[in-house]
């Protein structure tokens, strides 16, 4: 299905669990501001466009969740500056949402154009200083990923102003309202007074997975390496027959002629991991492994079409980076093993029943392809 990108920034807003989004209209945002009626974000108007910046920022400080602000071109957007430098320094989630004269008229002088072409203001420049990531979006092609980068710096665990400045032409433009199915939206650190019970377990959430999983496959990066995890990473793969793939500066985490081992996966490889991956699995867990081009065949949608992604990574910049995974977790490779192999070894689990079938199952993955020549 088709929607405007107007449409689809405030379904990203509704995403992003936004209450209020406070501004003043303006031209050059009048798309945006038609496709709020019937959205249940509401809508505060001010008289002047620092006021929402400074609104937005308190109700991020009091609410603990992500507030936004908009305005148009030119002079609404410069007005937001110093509201929005005030939520930089307290680190307060805001998505700040402006408007651009159409991208036709970009170096032409258009009125209040600041798209930096020409002589003209550059407003990203100016919010550059003051945000976690900006944006001018020219195009439709690459929104999703925009998106998810915002997404990312909103609910992190540094949050700070995010920055989405959207030509008016570009506004009104279709695209697919799945663009959003790609984004990953980190969930909030739990408050640190709330119980145990309201505390969310992601490596009990990673076992499930794996015990529900009939073909899970390990993707190690180089990660695993720099944390000095190939023992908890080759404990994993055999306790629970769990074929392993590599990137290619991951090679050397498992041994390579192991029954285990599916190689390297990536366009420098012989396709085994890349085919198996695509065949058989339903699970794939990413270990230190920034899933780029090369190892990802230019983001080949099949390698992940209808799984499962886990993801642990101890660097929070590479969770949902580039996919949006079903379980994040940020921490050192070799320690979240541990505890995930302890809570896989709970009494009253057939590991060793689900190890022997997945294992078959790799042995006879590997004899179709000998047949096959």
């Amino acid at each position: 299905m088709k929607i405007s990108v107007s449409q689809l920034i405030v379904r990203f807003l509704e995403r992003l669990d936004v209450e209020v989004v406070f501004g003043m209209p303006g031209a050059h945002v009048l798309p945006i501001y038609d496709s709020l009626y019937g959205s249940r974000v509401k809508t505060v108007l001010v008289k002047h466009e620092q006021g929402a910046a400074f609104m937005a920022g308190g109700y991020a400080r009091i609410s603990h969740r992500v507030s936004a602000c908009i305005a148009t071109a030119g002079p609404g957007a410069t007005n937001l500056v110093t509201g929005i430098a005030n939520a930089y320094a307290e680190r307060q989630p805001v998505l700040v949402i402006t408007g651009e004269t159409p991208t036709h008229l970009f170096g032409k002088g258009g009125l209040q154009e600041s798209s930096g072409e020409g002589g003209a203001i550059d407003q990203g420049a100016l919010f550059a200083g003051i945000t976690r990531y900006h944006k001018v979006i020219e195009r439709t092609d690459y929104l999703g990923q925009v998106l998810n980068q915002a997404a990312r710096a909103l609910l992190g665990p540094e949050p700070g102003p995010v920055l989405l400045s959207i030509p008016y032409n570009v506004q009104k433009e279709k695209v697919a309202a799945s663009a959003l199915d790609g984004v990953h939206f980190p969930r909030p650190a739990p408050n640190a007074s709330a119980g145990p019970a309201l505390r969310a377990d992601p490596v009990a959430e990673l076992a499930s997975l794996i015990r529900a999983a009939d073909c899970p496959v390990i993707v190690a990066g180089y990660g695993c390496i720099r944390s000095g995890a190939r023992e908890a990473v080759a404990n994993l793969s055999r306790d629970h027959g769990i074929p392993v793939a590599t990137s290619l500066k991951g090679k050397g985490v498992v041994a390579e002629g192991t029954p285990l081992s599916l190689g390297c996966l990536g366009v420098t490889s012989d396709g085994a991991a890349y085919r198996y991956l695509v065949e058989h699995a339903d699970l794939v867990i990413f270990l230190g492994a920034g899933f780029n081009e090369r190892t990802s065949y230019l983001w080949d949608e099949r390698l992940l079409a209808g799984k499962k992604v886990a993801q642990v990574d101890r660097d929070a910049a590479q969770l949902g980076k580039v996919y949006r995974p079903d379980v994040a977790i940020q921490g050192d490779i070799g320690e979240v093993l541990g505890q995930l192999l302890a809570t896989l070894s709970t009494p009253g689990t057939d590991a060793g029943g689900l190890a022997e079938a997945r294992v078959a199952r790799l042995k006879a993955h590997r004899g179709a392809v000998r047949a096959a020549g």
